[in-house]
């Protein structure tokens, strides 16, 4: 499909005869100045995230506010119970007596660290996500199979259709397919 409206254009899909010819390409199309591009390969790439200039994620960040957030929630919600709304003095022990509370706060930091995790991970990889324009073209149903993909979106500012192509040709690709929206 060839559309020459960038706004009926999710981007150009590029195929590569391999993993190599993939992580070179990725590299040029990066040292080109692209930023909003993807690869696709059917088995993880050695120096594939490298040629993309791949940063670390916040996801460490994410969990570890959600575990002291639940730490936190889980202490003082003994705390208030048991010394200020209901306070009951049990064989003259102390009413904060914090061993006791240590079991909860590790249960409460350990589960809301991990619902910050699975909702933050759903969050940042934009999920769910029922479509993705690139499940319409029939090529990349092998990219789970023995195909290895490049796909440079239209909302790269320095995306231009023609020179896009031009680049994705000179770079190896066997074929580059325009991807509709």
């Amino acid at each position: 499909m060839n559309t020459s409206d960038n706004n009926e254009l999710y981007g150009l899909l590029a195929e590569f005869p391999g993993p190599e010819p993939l992580v070179q390409a990725t590299a040029q199309v990066y040292a080109a100045g692209y930023r909003r591009l993807d690869a696709y390969a059917p088995m993880p790439v050695e120096g594939l995230a490298e040629a993309m200039n791949f940063r670390r994620t916040s996801m460490p960040l994410i969990v570890l506010i959600g575990g002291i957030i639940g730490g936190l929630s889980g202490y003082l919600l003994q705390y208030w119970v048991a010394v200020i709304e209901y306070p009951v003095n049990v064989g003259g022990r102390p009413l904060h007596s914090w061993p006791a509370f240590i079991p909860i706060t590790f249960e409460t930091t350990i589960l809301l660290g991990t619902f910050a995790g699975v909702f933050g991970m759903l969050a940042l990889n934009g999920l769910p996500r029922p479509h993705h324009p690139l499940f319409g073209v029939a090529q990349f149903k092998r990219a789970s199979r023995d195909g290895f993909f490049l796909c440079v979106e239209t909302s790269d500012r320095k995306f231009s259709l023609d020179q896009t192509r031009d680049l994705l040709t000179a770079a190896g690709a066997i074929e580059v397919i325009d991807v509709p929206r």
